[in-house]
């Protein structure tokens, strides 16, 4: 598939999801490497901490690789370091000011001795045998994110990192006289991301979120505010933060990441306000006009300080009857039902309640909608098109942005993780694909866990496990004892009763035909043991719990003696 000087790209995670971001670029002996990040796990992943790109062909090639760009410092791009780290040789890692302060301290934290860590600025350039990479600013949710432009012998490829367009953002704006340059000079490909595309427009600029936090606040000027964001939207933290100032009201932090976050911050200098935070003491003791809580739990999520607050479970903060609860987020597909429970409970509490829903101007996506993306391709003049970063709709969906824009439907490229596109000598054709899988994390283990375990554990949390402990003779094959039953997650034993004697009573018969026929092994009695009862408990209860038999082997020496000890 890979020939000699022609230049290869594919994703190894990106495409037909929002998440586990990893581009690669190759020409002959050298491999660049454009984000690595995770994706967290939906709920049919039980025990699952992270979901990684396939690392399998960079283990294979990593003589080749000679750095990983990031564009920013979100975990869908720089999550799974710590993890490629620990499994591929990387030379060198450079990233952008703020995401540099958020990768050092994933890989302390991991023990991990790498020096390979350098910053980039916008205006730097790197230089390869095959590659010259440049940079340009974007605009995004985060500080310092950036698109990458990598001139390759076989044309001009630029992927956009996340990015939107706002003539009015908080932070600094995006760099388009830089943008314009490289459209002008040629693109031959261009990987622009997809997440907004389904929204029609353009997006709000973060500058109104300000002004419409400015009126909440002004409108609830002696109730203390509880303000729930995303913990890496750094400019929504500092404009919230000046607000505070503004109206002379204390900020009492709760979440891990969202201390982690404002601390980098206030050490690379994106937000200045040391003597506006207090401890959770402190703000009890604080009137409802002087002090704000800001917390995580965005997305409804169980342990996060917004739940734990709303369930009345949190060992620092009572919500008050007068209290005002402010989601300044969106909601992530499938945390739907997450987030509408804990406002649920909220309202319970007689809270009152913002959300981006019903009061659409205090959250703005970092992520552009249909006229940025429009905007971004018509900067960027590419002959080829590949949209990533997005659901398969979604990808789609701007593939079709790209042709209103006149690039001709046959240069548009909607991918799979894996599929490979060939540049050569300024054509793009797709030429094959490798073979990739996602890597699950379940705690410290790293792609141990097998499909079949997942689906084990989705049947637990749905119908439980059933466990059938029986005693036997495998010498004499004699039956010792009726075999016993217990269950987590299925049914109580005590409200069932009737049921578990049926049970038993069919796996006691099937224990001994099984016994009678005496070519039947151990493994022959379980495998038979779990079908038959299996089968027998899905006909009674329409259910279908993991059943597991525990056969123990008890000799008759065994209980003689037993026997014996007890006697003396």
């Amino acid at each position: 598939m890979f020939k000699p000087d022609k230049t290869y790209v594919f994703a190894l995670g990106g495409l037909g999801e929002v998440g586990k971001n990893m581009y690669v670029i190759m020409h002959n002996d050298e491999i660049i490497i454009i984000d690595a990040g995770v994706t967290f796990p939906e709920e049919e992943l039980r025990g699952i901490d992270y979901v990684l790109p396939d690392f399998e062909f960079l283990k294979k090639n990593q003589k080749k690789i000679k750095t990983l760009i990031i564009t920013h410092g979100h975990e869908d791009h720089i999550g799974a370091i710590p993890f490629l780290l620990q499994n591929v040789t990387i030379p060198t890692i450079f990233a952008p000011n703020h995401a540099y302060a958020l990768i050092k301290k994933k890989i302390e934290e991991k023990n991990i001795p790498y020096k390979g860590l350098k910053v980039y600025k916008s205006s730097d350039k790197l230089k390869y045998k095959y590659f010259e990479i440049s940079f340009f600013l974007t605009t995004h949710s985060v500080p310092d994110s950036h698109g990458i432009c990598v001139k390759t012998p076989n044309g001009t490829i630029v992927e956009t990192g996340d990015f939107k367009f706002d003539l009015t953002p908080i932070g600094p704006v995006a760099d388009f006289a830089r943008m314009s340059e490289i459209g002008k000079e040629g693109v031959t490909l261009l990987m622009s991301e997809s997440t907004n595309v389904l929204d029609e427009g353009f997006s709000l600029s973060e500058s109104k979120v300000d002004e419409a936090l400015n009126e909440v606040f002004t409108k609830h000027p002696y109730n203390r505010l509880i303000i729930a964001t995303f913990a890496s939207n750094i400019y929504r933290l500092k404009h919230i933060i000046e607000t505070c100032k503004k109206f002379n009201r204390k900020i009492c932090i709760f979440g891990r990441s969202m201390e982690n976050n404002i601390h980098i911050s206030m050490e690379g200098g994106y937000i200045k306000a040391p003597d506006i935070f207090v401890t959770p003491d402190v703000a009890n003791t604080l009137k409802s006009s002087e002090i704000v809580l800001l917390c995580t739990g965005t997305q409804g999520e169980p342990l996060a300080a917004l739940s734990r607050i709303a369930d009345g479970t949190h060992k620092q903060i009572s919500l008050r009857t007068d209290d005002i609860v402010i989601f300044s987020s969106s909601a992530i597909p499938g945390n739907a039902n997450s987030i509408a429970n804990t406002i649920n409970k909220l309202y319970l509490k007689g809270v009152k309640v913002y959300t981006s829903s019903n009061d659409r101007e205090i959250h703005a996506s970092g992520h552009g909608m249909t006229e940025e993306l429009k905007l971004m391709i018509r900067l960027m003049r590419p002959k080829y098109f590949m949209p990533i970063h997005g659901e398969y709709r979604m990808l789609k969906r701007h593939a079709e942005l790209a042709v209103d824009c006149d690039i001709p439907a046959e240069n548009t490229f909607v991918l799979d993780n894996g599929d490979v596109l060939e540049l050569d000598k300024g054509t793009v054709r797709q030429v094959g694909s490798l073979e990739v899988e996602e890597t699950y994390v379940d705690g410290n283990r790293i792609g141990d866990v097998s499909t079949a375990v997942l689906n084990d554990r989705k049947i637990m949390a749905n119908d439980g496990i059933l466990v059938i402990i029986a005693n036997v003779n495998m010498d004499t094959k004699k039956l010792l004892a009726r075999p016993m039953i217990t269950t987590r997650g299925f049914i109580l034993i005590n409200e069932n009763e009737e049921l578990i004697k049926q049970i038993e009573e069919f796996a006691n018969n099937i224990l001994i035909k099984k016994l009678k026929d005496k070519k039947s092994t151990y493994a022959d009695i379980k495998l038979d043991l779990t079908k038959e009862v299996s089968n027998f408990i899905k006909e009674k209860t329409g259910r279908k719990p993991i059943v597991l038999p525990i056969i123990l082997n008890i000799k008759k020496d065994v209980r003689k003696r037993a026997k014996k000890e007890e006697t003396v």
